[in-house]
């Protein structure tokens, strides 16, 4: 039993900081959409979302179904979201099937099932990881930068 809380502790502490501000804004209470204008877009035949400012708009687009790739950004040592991420989706090099600037804090993604490259810049620093997506669970990918400006 004792190894078994010094392994969890551990686990909880690398979900709590990985996804700091998804706790609370995970929450499954109804969103008050009065306030909250996240609308689906299209661009080349694909469907996202993006926005996630405040607590009801952030919960909004969480609760949303549908969209297999889920994108996160923030800076800082709290782990802010930030809402000016330039972001391009490529199938092959070469081959984009989605740009947006100014895009987040939360993107969400409906793509054909496949192999794609995410590349998200903000004030000229970029950051790169590759989503396998499919029909299963929805592939989640975390970008930060450390400096606030």
């Amino acid at each position: 039993m004792k190894y078994l809380h010094s392994l969890l502790l551990p686990l909880t502490a690398v979900g709590v900081l990985m996804f700091p501000s998804m706790s609370p804004a995970a929450s499954l209470d109804p969103v008050d959409s009065t306030g909250v204008q996240v609308q689906s877009q299209e661009q080349n035949g694909i469907a996202y979302l993006s926005g996630g400012i405040g607590e009801d708009e952030s919960r909004a687009i969480q609760q949303t179904t549908g969209y297999n790739l889920h994108m996160t950004f923030s800076v800082g040592t709290g782990n802010e979201y930030i809402p000016d991420v330039s972001v391009v989706i490529q199938k092959a090099p070469g081959q984009t099937v989605l740009t947006l600037n100014n895009a987040g804090p939360l993107v969400y993604v409906k793509l054909p099932a496949g192999k794609y490259t995410v590349i998200a810049t903000r004030n000229g620093e970029t950051r790169q990881d590759v989503a396998d997506v499919g029909s299963g669970a929805a592939r989640n990918l975390v970008f930060h930068w450390n400096d606030a400006s």
